[in-house]
């Protein structure tokens, strides 16, 4: 399940954000009882694709091509722990380069943050196996949520 949030009324706005409702299963548990961090990092990959396919699709059709994973960082701040209600994970833009762009993301509900993490995403050429150039309307896309 998927929203987005707009930024904050005022003079100095933060960007918009994709939310995604993240459904916390028993399979996502490790012998701790938590959230296992591989599992966080699938949060964040749902994320990620509820944002490119859905997100960015303007009238049925995707706009963004095929990207890959360059990098991806994550700091786990507290234990997701078994729950019924969803966990949020939200998504944002913070730079945007001629072949790649960032993603920054918290998992979170209304009282603690469990994960900031950062991913950075490289346009890809499949045919080629190489490197692209972002496209405007994925740069268009991108704009709205930085």
């Amino acid at each position: 399940m998927t929203q987005t949030e707009p930024g904050a009324v005022g003079t100095h706005a933060a960007p918009r954000r994709h939310v995604h409702l993240a459904q916390v299963r028993y399979a996502d548990l490790d012998p701790q009882h938590h959230v296992n961090n591989v599992r966080m990092l699938t949060y964040l990959e749902d994320a990620r694709i509820s944002f490119l396919r859905y997100e960015g699709a303007v009238d049925g059709d995707e706009v963004f091509g095929a990207t890959v994973v360059a990098r991806q960082e994550a700091d786990y701040v507290a234990p997701l722990l078994p729950r019924s209600e969803p966990v949020r994970v939200e998504m944002w833009v913070t730079e945007v380069r001629n072949a790649s762009f960032t993603l920054a993301y918290e998992i979170l509900d209304d009282t603690k943050v469990y994960l900031r993490a950062k991913t950075v995403l490289v346009g890809f050429d499949v045919p080629t196996q190489s490197a692209r150039r972002l496209n405007t309307a994925e740069r268009a896309l991108l704009a709205d949520y930085a």
